[in-house]
């Protein structure tokens, strides 16, 4: 009951006809097949994709973590020890008032 006749077809064409025009059915299925070839390309590009994030995942799934005593580098040296950083100081010089100054000389 559902299947497409060959008139069914037929009244189709001429609705399409009849709405779009001859002169612009020829460059609406060209740009429906253009649009169709994009999509077709862009779905396979995400499958690649998807299929090279899975190898990715099974190659990272084969590391082994290092053991505990392996991750810190054996040291042939002794750091010396470090002193916080402190600005340099001006000598320190007696402050004078300048009051007292001026009554002294």
């Amino acid at each position: 009951m559902g299947a497409l006749k060959p008139w069914h077809i037929a009244v189709l064409v001429v609705v399409m006809i009849l709405l779009f025009g001859a002169k612009r059915l020829p460059d609406a299925a060209r740009s429906l097949g253009r649009s169709l070839r994009i999509i077709k390309a862009e779905t396979k590009s995400l499958h690649d994709d998807d299929r090279d994030l899975a190898e990715k995942a099974d190659a990272q799934a084969g590391y082994q973590p290092l053991p505990p005593n392996a991750a810190q580098p054996q040291q042939s040296y002794v750091q010396p020890q470090q002193q916080p950083y402190a600005p340099p100081q001006a000598p320190q010089q007696p402050v004078i008032d300048p009051v007292q100054r001026v009554r002294d000389h």
